[in-house]
């Protein structure tokens, strides 16, 4: 019985459990892509048309362009998972690959 507890207890520790489904992944990108003041100063603070997911950069990140009227503005993000096998929330750190000129 108490193997059996163990290898619950374990299961319910892992970090498979602690992923997040598609959307609210979705969402901590864009929030991580809204939150950067380089984005706001790159887009020199106009307003926002679209956010879209457009594809996998070469180094393997997610590559999103943020659309103005006047420029679209090229982003890239990369997952940075916690440290040591922990428990926890994904983060992304953002890099600007394409500024608007």
């Amino acid at each position: 019985m108490r193997l059996v507890v163990c290898v619950l207890a374990m299961f319910a520790a892992s970090p498979a459990l602690a992923a997040l489904s598609g959307f609210y992944d979705s969402a901590e990108k864009i929030g991580t892509i809204l939150s950067d003041g380089a984005v706001a100063d790159a887009l020199r603070q106009a307003p926002i048309g679209a956010i879209l997911n457009s594809g996998t950069a070469a180094d393997g990140g997610d590559e999103w362009t943020i659309r103005t009227q006047e420029c679209d503005l090229v982003v890239v993000l990369t997952a940075q998972v916690p440290k040591d096998g922990m428990v926890g929330k994904t983060t992304y750190d953002l890099r600007i690959v394409t500024p608007c000129q």
